[in-house]
């Protein structure tokens, strides 16, 4: 066998252990480490590459980009302890609740802004399941629709920054940008960054919610006994408003600080997460919400989910190192560069592959095995690197609402009533697919909608 057929064998081989259940960080380094050796023994790999592999881990450590990952996640664990999502949900209830399909419209809307202020789909997809569901099916909404309301305005957070999305694919894309700057002869390569991309996704974020608000819209029309009006309330307006207003404040308020704070060049996305995460405990703190004994849930959760990502940052080194042993780089870059249509050809290839591997992956093992393989080379085509990095997180996002593996619709099914089937969650969630495969349509025509913001706030 030949280095290119290691490659190949390689890449299949660690999607198979995925599939078999193994935790992805033992999976990517396990199979490097084994095809490693095995290379060595046959003279097909030189293991001085594994040398490589300490300045590799150190560069992790020291990386300040990561620290805004256990910080962001310790925010949106705090927000979904104070109930910041029951309040938005009673809110916009009193706003949309007589417009036909006005329970749907706020679903969407809280979801939009718990994503602007946690980023944690795992924590808004059971709040609005547990809160939502029962209340949309007792007023007589079509039970698929209402579950696949439920999962996509949940995965709204994964590109609709504060995104640890963003962060993790920011921070891989900027290294792709790098490298391929570096191949090209560039020795003082341009720097992509996570406020780039968090500035890139917000348009098309905002975008995705516009395109989730007419399909209710039209639905709500076309189907109207699939989305009944609820009673309009006998409270007074005056009380109404403040509520509304009592409501919306605390997490407008956390938007502006940290998104503000990034788009405004105050504060790079890590000091930004800081803020969020000081601006998190406040607002439990002043709603009594946090308790010492939910507090050392929310860190120990906050651990728990950091080490796997880092642990997964650790393996995804150690096989994109041994991936380059096999010289797969090369083999990469020969592949896509022959496919018809030059760029456009390529990133066509890798977006159909990224959403297929969706079906069976999450969006951790894509960013973590894919994206560090393909990136160099899309963007040594010419790419925009901004525009690449947010057309890969829209594509992700699918992988939240693609069955069977989708997370949003184990979370879904996980507190759905009884008589809710797992095929109703299913059926439900597929025109929004469609709505984010319509998103990724309008980003390829339209790159400056993922480009203009960058471009106004950091002269790119």
């Amino acid at each position: 066998m030949t280095e290119s057929a290691w490659a190949v064998g390689m890449f299949l081989a660690v999607f198979v252990v995925l599939l078999s259940g193994y935790p992805v960080a033992l999976a990517l380094g396990g199979t490097a480490l084994l095809c490693a050796g095995l290379g060595t023994w046959l003279e097909l790999f030189d293991a001085a590459f594994l040398l490589a592999l300490p300045n590799r881990l150190y560069g992790i450590m020291t990386n300040e980009t990561l620290i805004a990952v256990p910080l962001f996640v310790f925010m949106g664990m705090v927000l979904d302890r104070a109930k910041i999502a029951e309040d938005l949900l009673d809110t916009m209830a009193e706003l949309f609740g007589p417009v036909r399909g006005g329970l749907g419209l706020s679903v969407t809307v809280v979801g939009m802004l718990m994503a602007a202020s946690t980023g944690i789909v795992g924590a808004t997809v059971v709040t609005m399941g547990l809160l939502s569901l029962p209340t949309m099916l007792k007023r007589g909404y079509n039970p698929p629709l209402a579950c696949g309301t439920i999962c996509a305005s949940g995965t709204l957070g994964q590109i609709i920054p504060p995104s640890i999305v963003l962060v993790l694919l920011g921070d891989v894309i900027g290294s792709a940008y790098s490298q391929a700057q570096l191949d090209q002869g560039v020795f003082n390569p341009k720097t992509v960054s996570v406020g780039d991309l968090f500035a890139g996704a917000l348009l098309p974020g905002l975008g995705l919610v516009v395109l989730y608000l007419v399909f209710l819209l039209l639905l709500a029309w076309i189907k109207p006994a699939w989305m009944p009006t609820m009673p309009a309330s006998n409270c007074p307006d005056g009380w109404r408003l403040r509520r509304v207003i009592k409501g919306l404040l605390p997490p407008l308020a956390l938007i502006v600080a940290v998104l503000g704070s990034i788009l405004g060049g105050l504060a790079t996305p890590t000091e930004a997460a800081a803020v969020g995460a000081v601006g998190a405990l406040s607002l439990a703190g002043l709603r009594k919400q946090l308790s010492f004994a939910c507090l050392r849930e929310v860190m120990q959760g906050t651990a728990r989910m950091s080490s796997m990502v880092f642990l997964i940052l650790i393996g995804a080194a150690l096989f994109s190192l041994v991936f380059r042993g096999f010289y797969g780089d090369e083999l990469v870059v020969e592949w896509l560069s022959q496919l018809p249509g030059g760029a456009f050809g390529a990133m066509t290839v890798v977006m159909a592959v990224m959403f297929a591997l969706g079906f069976v992956l999450d969006f951790i093992e894509i960013t973590f095995v894919v994206v560090p393989i393909v990136g160099p080379v899309l963007l040594g085509l010419g790419l925009d690197p901004i525009w690449l990095g947010v057309m890969m997180a829209v594509n992700l996002q699918t992988s939240f609402l693609t069955p069977p593996f989708g997370f949003s619709l184990f979370y879904l099914r996980g507190v759905a009533p009884a008589e809710v089937t797992t095929g109703q969650i299913y059926l439900g969630v597929i025109p929004f697919i469609a709505l984010q495969l319509l998103m990724l349509g309008i980003l390829a025509v339209w790159p400056a909608l993922a480009t203009w913001l960058p471009e106004q706030i950091y002269g790119r």
